[in-house]
């Protein structure tokens, strides 16, 4: 039980929590499919909870995981919505792009 009494270092997870959240942003700006779009903000949205619990690692805190928790029910709650919007414009169009947004106006 020794690994338990020192918290880690956290700068190699910020780094790696950088990396994943650039990737997403990159991927969501790159990308018009909104299937990849989604995708790319749930790796942002999981690249802060990193942040957030290695933060709360290092600092001996629960609130860091506490957080994480609350992202991921905002994060559910965003596919969900995000996959009804999906099936409205699939319904209309054979493709699901993120140009095909306008569609859905009155």
């Amino acid at each position: 039980m020794e690994f338990l009494q020192t918290p880690p270092d956290p700068d190699a997870y910020i780094v790696l929590a950088v990396f994943l959240f650039s990737i997403g942003a990159v991927g969501f700006l790159v990308r018009r499919n909104a299937i990849v779009m989604f995708m790319c903000i749930e790796l942002m949205l999981n690249a802060v909870n990193l942040s957030l619990v290695s933060f709360g690692r290092a600092l001996s805190d629960l609130s860091g995981q506490i957080l994480v928790f609350f992202v991921l029910v905002v994060a559910a709650a965003e596919v969900m919505v995000g996959l009804a919007i999906l099936v409205a414009i699939f319904r209309r169009r054979a493709r699901a792009s993120a140009d095909d947004m306008s569609s859905l106006k009155g």
